[in-house]
């Protein structure tokens, strides 16, 4: 999936790129219905048929939503 400034993506509107690595590409975003600013991965397509991979990155979720930092 591509994704450009101001593409909708559900309630998040896209802002910026934040980074591309191994595992898929990062997004700034804004929540519309929380009207907070997040960050969103997008996995490279051919992972969608990768068991480990898929639950690798379910796991780096749970980790990720369990931070709580002002600057996070």
């Amino acid at each position: 999936m591509t994704f450009t400034t101001g593409t909708k993506l559900g309630a998040y509107e896209i802002l910026a790129p934040i980074g591309k690595g191994g595992m898929g590409e990062v997004w700034r975003a804004r929540d519309t219905r929380l009207n907070r600013e997040v960050a969103i991965k997008v996995l490279p397509a051919d992972f969608a048929n990768d068991a480990d991979r898929l639950r690798r990155f379910e796991q780096e979720a749970l980790a990720t939503s369990a931070l709580n930092h002002p600057n996070i």
